[in-house]
């Protein structure tokens, strides 16, 4: 059990909401997730540093003691794309020093790494998440906003990852728009068209809890 990567069809999708699911149910299996965001915006600036509402809730889901800095070495006010926040900021994200951090937290446990919007999400003018996630070559979780578009937005996504040589372990369909209409048929669409299997379907809620999601561990 080396870990996942989490990435979502779009931003808001609930990235989060699955990764700290996935974290509850691999320590009921008995192990020890570790979190990791490589990259936060939106944050709020504090006396304690830059707080992030993803990182807090990853940092709530493990039971290991750790901080912002140590999962999340790249952080942002702006609620902006990562490589724009970056450059405003005056910093160059290191994929190499993401690389370090991500060996240093994996002798802790199996990894969760969070992305950032989408699986293609700039980080520079070079460079991409989806880069990181080759380096890293963890099984992909995805996670669908189901709402209207979905379906282009899954697949695509879906091609991408399979393009890189990556293994697509599941998707998560998570119910982002009260009242979307046609979710069923969305979902029999999807399990129709995507080979790895669905983990999860999630009913749209107003305050969700990660621990009362029932997600399957990838095989």
């Amino acid at each position: 059990m080396r870990g996942f990567w989490v990435t979502g069809t779009d931003t808001g999708v609930g990235k989060t909401l699955v990764s700290c699911a996935l974290m509850h149910a691999l320590r009921r299996a008995g192990h020890a997730p570790v979190p990791m965001k490589p990259v936060a915006s939106g944050c709020t600036p504090t006396p304690q540093g830059l707080q992030n509402d993803d990182v807090t809730a990853l940092l709530a889901a493990t039971s290991h003691i750790l901080s912002a800095d140590d999962i999340a070495p790249y952080r942002f006010e702006p609620p902006i794309a990562p490589h724009i926040a970056a450059a405003q900021a005056g910093v160059a994200i290191d994929i190499g020093q993401l690389l370090a951090r991500a060996a240093e937290l994996a002798r802790l446990g199996p990894l969760v790494v969070e992305g950032a919007g989408g699986f293609l999400v700039p980080l520079d003018d070079r460079f991409s998440l989806a880069d990181l996630a080759v380096a890293l070559d963890l099984p992909v979780v995805l996670v669908v906003g189901l709402r209207l578009g979905c379906l282009n937005h899954a697949l695509l996504t879906v091609e991408a990852i399979e393009r890189r040589g990556l293994t697509l372990a599941g998707w998560v369909g998570n119910t982002i728009e009260p009242g979307f209409e046609s979710a069923s048929e969305n979902l029999a669409t999807l399990r129709e068209r995507i080979a790895a299997p669905c983990l999860a379907t999630i009913p749209w809620r107003q305050r969700s809890d990660p621990q009362a999601e029932i997600i399957a561990i990838p095989r």
